[in-house]
């Protein structure tokens, strides 16, 4: 599978294609769930962990509403905005320093969970829309020149 990272250019909104059907339809909820924590407890042991909440139940909670927005943007229900509201993205990432170096890492992080999830048993067609949507749209999150 083929996981490149695109190239970050600061200021630059790349339009964005979801993940299809298939990919929430393989993974269910309880997956999505689980890639989240899986990519988050990576991100605990990172160089990028400053930037995410230090308290252990606000990372928890950072996880839950991650996972929420996910399976939202997958076509399953609408808990983020249930829960938090619209998404505004960009705007509830402002507060953090994110670089094109931030993005690069937490991309690699998420690659890494990715490539086990094909061994799992996810098609690769399913987990490269995915990639393909969270490449490009984590562009959007970068606020901060490197």
């Amino acid at each position: 599978m083929n996981l490149e990272i695109m190239q970050s250019q600061f200021g630059v909104r790349p339009s964005v294609s979801k993940a299809i059907p298939e990919f929430l339809l393989e993974m269910k909820e309880e997956g999505i769930r689980k890639m989240v924590s899986d990519h988050y407890d990576k991100i605990k042991q990172s160089e990028i962990y400053d930037i995410f909440p230090q308290d252990e139940q606000e990372f928890e909670d950072a996880k839950r509403h991650s996972a929420d927005f996910m399976i939202q943007i997958c076509g399953g229900p609408a808990y983020f905005n249930q829960n938090r509201g619209a998404p505004q993205m960009v705007g509830r990432h402002a507060p953090f320093r994110i670089t094109a170096e931030t993005r690069q890492v937490w991309l690699e992080l998420y690659r890494e969970v990715l490539m086990d999830l094909e061994k799992e048993g996810i098609t690769e067609r399913s987990l490269s829309s995915w990639w393909n949507y969270i490449n490009v749209f984590s562009n959007w999150m970068v606020n901060t020149p490197s």
